[in-house]
């Protein structure tokens, strides 16, 4: 599995009404100004996640950030947790709102 996806990828199965697990990693006041309904786990609790998705770890996760960075940090935590389906959306929500806006 390809470990990044791009925002168009994302929009087209989104809008296909595909049934994905997103993860938003920003903070709560960074997701409240902006968000594409992802579920909200900040980066320094994204550990918590094997409590409640520890049934999905070999399944696709897609968890994106501002700009990527995060995201990454939490990709990589999260695969030395045992989870073999993380995504990393490239250029985060900043690629989003550029390329499709608010």
């Amino acid at each position: 599995m390809n470990p990044t996806i791009t925002i168009e990828e994302l929009r087209e199965r989104m809008d296909k009404g595909e049934k994905l697990t997103i993860i938003d990693v920003r903070e709560p006041w960074e997701y409240e100004e902006f968000n594409i309904g992802a579920i909200n786990i900040p980066l320094a609790t994204v550990v918590t996640m094997a409590d409640e998705y520890g049934d999905r770890m070999n399944e696709e996760i897609i968890v994106h950030c501002k700009m990527g960075g995060r995201s990454a940090q939490a990709q990589a935590l999260l695969q030395q947790m045992g989870f073999t389906g993380i995504r990393n959306l490239e250029g985060g929500m900043e690629a989003w709102k550029a390329r499709y806006g608010k």
